[in-house]
């Protein structure tokens, strides 16, 4: 099969489309004919040599797809041949076949493109992972959250009463996590370049703060008096980390995605921390476990699959190349240009 190809050993060299071995699915699999993948910054790390594939996975670029299936492993019974499906993998969707657990896979809305599919799978499970198993605490989305928060249901006009500070809110992550928010009736802080607040606006977004003019923790003060938000999704580290301590509220949670501007802190006041409770977590998707992808992914299509069909949620795309391209796909993700996703095109 075809697939991009890249040279670990020289990260510079230009991708480029190539042979290589079709993959075969196990038991428990099912094979895809891609149609669509989408761009990650794991795929730069990766491809950069900062950021290995977990055991077992393949070593080709891609950690989404959307296409339809050829083939299905003796035990899969949730799927046959021909049905269209998305979802996550560990890698290897930059190629003209993949291979997917069948429990990831999920069937493809009928008004969806494969482009807008492929959009979806990690930015929206790593969105609605961090939002409910992480910052809300709740392992089964139904518990306490079917019953307490309006999610367009007839005649219920609860919602959840937080406030929530999201950063680098055009990302493909940040785009969906505001969405996410939105539905539930959060208040929502983003952080974004000037140029991308309409952006995050006409995704719900209540207040966009342009990080490069302004001190988002004291716009935050003025606008909660003093109390700060309940919630942070970080994907900076180093340079916000104070913004982010002196911001959020007592007994408030932050998420760690990832930490673009620098692991390392140099000087830190544990002080705030222990005065306002504040918990901070850490996560990454890619290497969880398998039986834990499978019950993310559950629960995220029984959330969001409805929510979609009505267009509460939408795949948010900011580019689609033509896989032919995706050194440009690349080099437009390096620039920081993008606001959602950034598509390849599987063309034959």
């Amino acid at each position: 099969m075809k697939a991009i190809l890249y040279n670990s050993e020289n990260p510079s060299e230009p991708l480029q489309v190539g042979d290589t071995q079709k993959p075969t699915p196990s038991e428990n699999e099912i094979l895809v004919k891609v149609k669509a993948t989408a761009l990650n910054r794991a795929d730069l790390l990766q491809r950069a040599g900062k950021y290995p594939p977990p055991k077992g996975a393949s070593k080709i670029l891609g950690l989404e797809i959307a296409g339809e299936i050829v083939e299905i492993g003796k035990n899969v019974t949730n799927h046959k041949v021909g049905d269209e499906v998305f979802g996550l993998i560990g890698g290897g969707g930059d190629a003209e076949y993949a291979t997917i657990d069948a429990q990831m896979a999920i069937s493809k809305p009928k008004h969806f493109s494969f482009e807008e599919a492929a959009a979806i799978p990690e930015v929206f499970l790593t969105a609605f992972q961090t939002i409910f198993w992480t910052l809300l605490g709740n392992r089964d989305w139904g518990l306490g959250i079917r019953e307490n928060t309006e999610i367009e249901s007839e005649g219920n006009n609860n919602k959840i009463q937080k406030s929530i500070l999201i950063h680098a809110g055009a990302s493909g992550v940040g785009s969906a996590a505001i969405q996410i928010c939105k539905v539930l009736g959060m208040k929502i802080f983003v952080t974004a370049s000037k140029s991308k607040h309409e952006f995050c606006r006409n995704l719900g977004a209540d207040v966009v703060i342009d990080y490069k003019n302004e001190d988002f923790a004291k716009v935050i003060s003025e606008q909660t008096d003093d109390k700060g938000v309940n919630y942070i999704i970080d994907f900076i580290g180093q340079n916000y980390w104070k913004q982010n301590i002196d911001c959020i509220a007592i007994d408030g949670k932050m998420a760690i995605l990832a930490a673009m501007s620098g692991a390392k802190l140099e000087e830190a006041n544990l002080s705030k921390i222990l005065i306002k409770r504040i918990q901070i977590t850490g996560s990454t998707l890619r290497a969880r476990s398998l039986e834990y992808q499978r019950e993310l992914t559950k629960q995220f299509s029984e959330f969001a699959l409805p929510l979609f069909q009505k267009e509460n949620l939408k795949p948010v795309i900011d580019s689609i190349f033509d896989w032919a391209l995706a050194e440009q796909a690349h080099k437009h993700m390096e620039a920081n240009q993008n606001k959602g996703k950034i598509i390849l095109s599987v063309s034959e």
